[in-house]
């Protein structure tokens, strides 16, 4: 048994056999996480004392993240006391995990190659979450995680879903899925979620299905907007083809500078062209005064960190939650 020692004065066991991640949470405290597989950024920590032993390889870090001490917790065994920079999130009151059943509502084609999926849970059943964070949805003996991209004040749990071209769950959902069909969702899961912040700049990146918790975490703002006066709403919505950018922003309480990027754009397209994580540098936004939220494909979560952090952004501003194809 070691002793795990976080920023925030607070401790906790972990056996030898837990994983960090796994060792909190036995002690109901919350680390942050996303991916629980060594393949996001989400539960990376700075090790400031003691080791550990990753058991299986974190893809999620970069070569220099590795040098420079970082591990993530989700994949790594204590092999002595530690000391970690990060912090335990208990004090958001997240919900404890549990699976219940759910009937589809309401499925409809907004793109070529994206569902709005619409689930609604027993009259009954209480499922709250916050507004970010992800289920697993259950059909039989397979399961994919996705993203909620609505606030839990909603009476339905609302989903954008990619067709990924030979995938099991996605032939289901684009082929065979009924209305009333009966599946189980199981969450709510993650730890991207808006953190209350004294900095001016809220920025936003999202690609593709990205753009679910997004949603979701803005339309919180807008029913919680008192203490967003002061601060200025970014919003950069990143795709290859217009068709990409499904959803645009339409609040009555929150302004949202919305900033649609296509990488591809044809010849008609006036808006940005390149990728957010650049675009963002263009717009001159003071980066040390700013928090960012992050979700889209790995590669636009790895680049975006590097980017922004050599240009300004506190490492500890930066929250993602990459979408890991299976």
């Amino acid at each position: 048994m070691f002793t795990i020692n976080l920023k925030n004065d607070t401790r906790f066991i972990c056996a030898s056999e837990d994983t960090i991640l796994i060792g909190a949470q036995k002690e109901n405290l919350t680390l942050d996480y996303s991916c629980k597989t060594g393949r996001c950024q989400s539960c990376k920590a700075k090790v400031v004392k003691g080791t550990s032993l990753a058991i299986v390889e974190e893809t999620g870090l970069s070569e220099q993240d590795k040098t420079e001490g970082y591990i993530l917790t989700c994949v790594r065994t204590p092999t002595s006391d530690l000391t970690l920079h990060i912090e335990d999130l208990s004090s958001y009151s997240l919900e404890k995990v549990k699976t219940i059943p759910s009937k589809i509502d309401f499925i409809s084609k907004i793109s070529s190659n994206v569902i709005e999926l619409h689930l609604r849970i027993p009259p009954n059943a209480s499922f709250n979450y916050l507004s970010g964070q992800y289920i697993n949805i259950i059909k039989g003996d397979y399961k994919r995680s996705y993203s909620i991209a609505n606030t839990s004040s909603a009476s339905n749990l609302v989903f954008f879903i990619k067709n990924y071209g030979g995938g099991r769950f996605s032939n289901y959902l684009f082929n065979e899925a009924k209305i009333n069909d009966l599946l189980r969702i199981e969450g709510p899961i993650g730890t991207f979620f808006y953190r209350k912040t004294p900095k001016t700049n809220i920025v936003f990146f999202a690609t593709g299905t990205g753009i679910a918790p997004v949603k979701a975490i803005l339309e919180q703002m807008n029913e919680s907007h008192s203490d967003l006066i002061d601060k200025n709403i970014y919003l950069f919505f990143g795709g290859r083809n217009e068709e990409d950018l499904f959803w645009k922003p339409d609040f009555k309480n929150i302004k949202v500078n919305f900033i649609p990027v296509l990488s591809r754009g044809n010849a008609d397209w006036n808006g940005e062209k390149g990728y957010v994580q650049d675009i963002v540098l263009a717009k001159k936004i003071d980066l040390s005064d700013t928090v960012l939220y992050a979700c889209g494909s790995e590669n636009m979560i790895k680049d975006s960190r590097v980017l922004t952090i050599e240009n300004g952004l506190s490492e500890d501003a930066f929250y993602s939650d990459a979408f890991i194809s299976s």
